[in-house]
């Protein structure tokens, strides 16, 4: 009898639990407001001949922002940057110093190595910092990674203070799709400012990047790699460092040949090569070469200012208000070329206008006196073309504390069908074949395997009899890193990308306001709407499940 009364009540409290995670949600207020006709009319201004393009450091841009920031203001929608709908962030468009500034010079056992080549040799990463400096010893730390999450660390104690460390690039386990870091794709511990601000941190006075030639071809030459890190024609759009990370670097980061790095290590008790493979093991062990070398770098830096735009209506509940849930699309693009100008409807005039409507709904419910119990956020981010540098710059420097934020939301081309021509070349690799038809009513939403949560929350959400598609977190198209919802990712925020796919007119000047299917538009921007507010009111956070 005592077991069959445990068991009842155990069943209970798994029922109960269940029902709390799957809390029904109440109607959304003010979802009424969200029409077909406003999608248009946003749409159609973002992509007029004033905007032209909307590209990062133009012109164009600064009305986008200005678009958002006067429609933010209009709603009565409050700040969440002081008293300012504007949170700034600096971009850098850096450029190499003379080359008598950018030097190596080593003497090992007392004999002078031969002077090694700018180029041919070594060069200055784009984000190295300017200085001189000088050192009695080199240390081999394999990748450069501390993952404690993944029980990686290729410092294992071992002090670097004062010492310059050579890292190989990439990670363990490149190719092996059961890799504890994320498979067939690169995770964030493989990129190289990740790497340099670790060594910063733990005392490193420079770093020099060497490539995994265990992995990759020892024979690829430091020239080529040099002219696309520092092409001698200027490009037609700048190629910009994020500030915050640069700031955050400030030591001599090179990169420097397989040859040299060979010559450097030659007193060590292994080769390169078989340092590499040792990396790649349980057992490395970071491995110690003395020597004279001094290091110059020389970069010279040029700052841009950009701004997200974001307000936020606060939540009611006392206990709740200090949670978050953000609500976010780009409002960049790619600007123009001559005459010719990309004007990106779907991408992403289409999240922005998304967006615009759901801020409206919930200002309009907070007229009425229907606030959501937790806050809400609303951020047009900047600088996504340009390598999601709006959202990453604002995981670095948040205006709420991630820890605080339970979700983010995403919505990045909502207005077109999926299509994926069988020759699209590289836009399109790793995606299978398919038509607009065949997507006519779907939606793509990634993220899915952060959170279990999120992923029953979004299909309770869908009333609007969208087909929800769960496909490509873990395809080689990469397209989960595509977007502004990875920094939040990364950084342990449950967080989706709601978005119809890409198509033919991807990023190019056929991505036009006509082509929009507006109506299903309206719904995907009812959903997003609705699962943002059933987020805001249910009592549990959606827990963030490893990948």
């Amino acid at each position: 009898m005592k077991s069959r009364i445990f068991l009842s009540l155990l069943l209970v409290v798994v029922l109960l639990a269940f029902a709390v995670r799957t809390e029904q949600p109440t109607a959304v207020p003010a979802s009424d407001s969200i029409r077909i006709s406003d999608l248009r009319r946003h749409v159609m201004s973002l992509t007029s001949d004033d905007f032209n393009g909307r590209l990062s450091g133009t012109e164009g841009n600064q009305l986008a922002v200005e678009f958002v920031r006067s429609h933010f203001a209009r709603l009565g929608l409050e700040p969440v940057n002081g008293d300012s709908f504007l949170s700034s962030f600096d971009l850098i468009v850096p450029t190499l110093g003379p080359d008598n500034d950018n030097y190596i010079s080593v003497i090992i056992d007392g004999t002078p190595l031969a002077p090694p080549q700018l180029g041919s040799d070594f060069y200055p990463e784009r984000f190295s910092g300017s200085s001189v400096i000088s050192a009695q010893e080199l240390l081999f730390i394999g990748f450069g990674i501390f993952a404690p999450d993944l029980d990686h660390d290729d410092y294992d104690n071992v002090d670097v203070t004062g010492k310059i460390v050579v890292i190989l690039n990439h990670e363990p386990g490149e190719f092996d799709s059961e890799s504890p870091f994320d498979g067939a794709v690169p995770s964030e511990h493989s990129r190289p400012i990740r790497k340099a601000m670790e060594a910063k941190r733990r005392g490193a006075v420079a770093v020099l990047f060497v490539n995994d030639l265990h992995n990759h071809n020892a024979q690829v030459m430091s020239r080529a790699r040099m002219d696309r890190t520092w092409p001698s024609d200027p490009r037609l759009t700048p190629r910009y460092e994020l500030g915050v990370w640069v700031d955050a670097t400030e030591l001599p980061v090179l990169n420097i040949s397989t040859d040299l790095a060979s010559r450097l290590l030659k007193t060590s008790r292994a080769n390169l090569r078989a340092l590499a493979e040792q990396a790649e093991t349980k057992n490395f062990k970071p491995e110690s070469v003395e020597l004279d070398i001094s290091i110059s770098a020389k970069i010279n830096r040029e700052r841009l200012s950009q701004d997200n735009v974001i307000a936020a209506i606060k939540g009611s509940d006392p206990q709740l208000q200090e949670e978050w849930i953000i609500l976010g699309a780009h409002l960049d693009h790619e600007g123009a070329n001559g005459v010719r100008i990309y004007r990106g409807a779907d991408d992403n005039a289409s999240g922005v206008a998304g967006l615009l409507e759901i801020a409206e709904a919930y200002a309009l419910a907070a007229h009425e006196g229907s606030r959501p119990r937790r806050s809400v956020m609303f951020a047009a981010w900047n600088s996504e073309e340009r390598g999601l540098l709006g959202s990453w710059s604002y995981t670095e420097q948040p205006l709420a504390p991630l820890s605080n934020t339970i979700a983010l939301l995403n919505m990045d081309m909502i207005g077109r069908n999926e299509e994926i021509p069988s020759r699209g070349g590289s836009r399109f690799r790793g995606l299978p074949t398919q038509t607009a038809v065949s997507n006519k009513n779907a939606v793509n939403i990634l993220g899915y395997s952060f959170s279990l949560d999120l992923q029953r929350a979004v299909e309770i959400a869908n009333d609007v009899d969208l087909t929800l598609r769960f496909r490509y977190d873990h395809s080689s198209s990469n397209l989960l890193r595509r977007s502004d919802q990875w920094p939040f990712l990364s950084k342990g925020v449950p967080a989706l990308f709601v978005h119809t796919g890409l198509h033919p007119d991807y990023h190019t000047y056929r991505d036009q306001p006509e082509k929009l299917n507006y109506e299903k538009m309206a719904r995907i921007v009812k959903m997003v709407h609705q699962l943002s507010w059933n987020l805001s009111q249910q009592n549990l956070r959606p827990k963030f499940d490893r990948h």
